[in-house]
């Protein structure tokens, strides 16, 4: 789970992890935070989550530490996510694959990306942007290890939880 909240100043977002993260973690759910490797630290968040302009990965990874997970948006690029990998990150984040209303997308990323991805690399990749349970079936096909769903699973006409049913269901006839 990704905690995902850009305009709040760290206080606020300390406090919204202090109320997410326990029974996430419970459950065990790894609970990532989006670009803010002290604060993921700090608030005892599993991992973070940078893009190519929050820092580097080796200021991510000093922060968080060894044993936590640090994933790297490489938006539609190879040679991004091939330096990511080769730096340690524990997944790669492609996108965005179909609009999105979560953020500006700057980057459209192609299904192929996955599938070569997938074929070539043991990193776990992420689809995101967009991602709905309409339209996710390619990207898993594809060999998407995961899947942003923000907008996917709150905005669905019938429903948080019937939205993660979903997805639940389209996962596992995939076998993933």
């Amino acid at each position: 789970m990704q905690i995902r909240l850009k305009d709040l100043d760290d206080d606020a977002v300390a406090r919204v992890v202090d109320v997410l993260r326990p029974p996430a973690q419970r459950r065990g759910v790894a609970v990532i935070l989006n670009d803010r490797p002290a604060l993921a630290f700090e608030t005892g968040c599993d991992g973070v989550h940078i893009g190519q302009d929050d820092g580097t990965y080796a200021e991510a990874r000093a922060a968080v530490g060894a044993e936590a997970i640090v994933g790297v948006t490489c938006h539609n690029s190879r040679h991004l996510a091939m330096v990511a990998g080769e730096q340690g990150a524990d997944y790669v984040a492609f996108g965005a694959f179909y609009p999105t209303a979560t953020k500006e997308a700057r980057f459209q990323a192609e299904p192929d990306l996955l599938h070569w991805w997938s074929e070539l690399f043991t990193v776990p990749s992420v689809a995101i942007g967009g991602i709905t349970v309409d339209n996710a079936a390619p990207l898993v096909a594809a060999g998407a290890d995961f899947l942003a769903v923000s907008g996917g699973v709150w905005n669905h006409p019938e429903g948080p939880a019937a939205a993660v049913r979903a997805f639940n269901r389209l996962l596992a006839e995939t076998g993933r």
